[in-house]
């Protein structure tokens, strides 16, 4: 089941999408999904940092009495949320600030079913590429979508891991299991001992009792269980 967001301020206009979608799912060609409809950008963006919801898929409105479509964009982009954006508005006036938040697509009032049903079909095909490259955790302000290859390691402190990003980290409420569970679905990731998840691409240098990592992080382990580790870091490395 996906979650397709609609934000417009105008109740008409966000029926006649809804309309347009009940339409595009009886093509045969799309995904199981609910819809969450909201009335302006502010709203939209406090239900995701609340760690609520967050869309699979997002249609929105470019112009709206409080916050603009672009702006909202921009702040998802902020919150590093890359869920596909389709803008529906009534100028193309704003296509070029569009692209700068990598929109999928962006159409003009009124709606035609072809171009509405070819921007569905191109952000589904997305949503798709996007679950089978990431995971999705939840963080101190709401739910953070990542990519395997930004995670260099993982530490775990208790209910809390820290993931180490490439660029910078995060602390999320999680036992190491359900982490682990999350992860293993990667072939890059290696789990050392009961504290430690690491992505094997990012390993500079395994040696006697340490491994390096290229963001030049030292993790010290028990002989034993290095010894396990290196046998699947080899595996792994001889066989990407």
């Amino acid at each position: 089941m996906y979650l397709i967001g609609i934000c417009d301020d105008e109740e008409k206009e966000l029926d006649r999408i809804e309309a347009f979608l009940a339409e595009y799912g009886e093509t045969g060609q799309a995904v199981e999904y609910k819809t969450e409809r909201f009335t302006d950008g502010e709203a939209l963006l406090k239900r995701i940092r609340e760690g609520n919801s967050v869309p699979d898929l997002l249609l929105l409105d470019i112009f709206m009495s409080e916050k603009n479509g672009i702006e909202v964009a921009e702040e998802l982009r902020r919150l590093e949320l890359n869920l596909p954006i389709v803008f529906l508005t009534t100028s193309t006036e704003h296509a070029l600030e569009a692209y700068g938040v990598d929109a999928v697509q962006y159409l003009v009032k009124p709606l035609e079913q072809r171009q509405f049903f070819h921007a569905m079909d191109t952000a589904v095909r997305q949503i798709f590429r996007d679950r089978e490259q990431q995971i999705m955790v939840k963080v101190n302000g709401g739910i953070r979508r990542i990519q395997p290859e930004e995670i260099i390691y993982c530490e775990s402190q208790k209910n809390y891991q820290i993931l180490y990003l490439t660029g910078g980290k995060c602390k999320v409420r999680m036992t190491a299991g359900k982490l682990w569970e999350l992860l293993k679905e990667f072939p890059r990731f290696g789990r050392c001992g009961r504290s430690y998840i690491l992505n094997m691409e990012h390993i500079s240098q395994v040696e006697r009792e340490k491994i390096v990592m290229d963001n030049e992080m030292v993790i010290y382990i028990s002989r034993n269980r290095i010894a396990e580790f290196k046998k699947n870091y080899f595996s792994y490395y001889f066989n990407v």
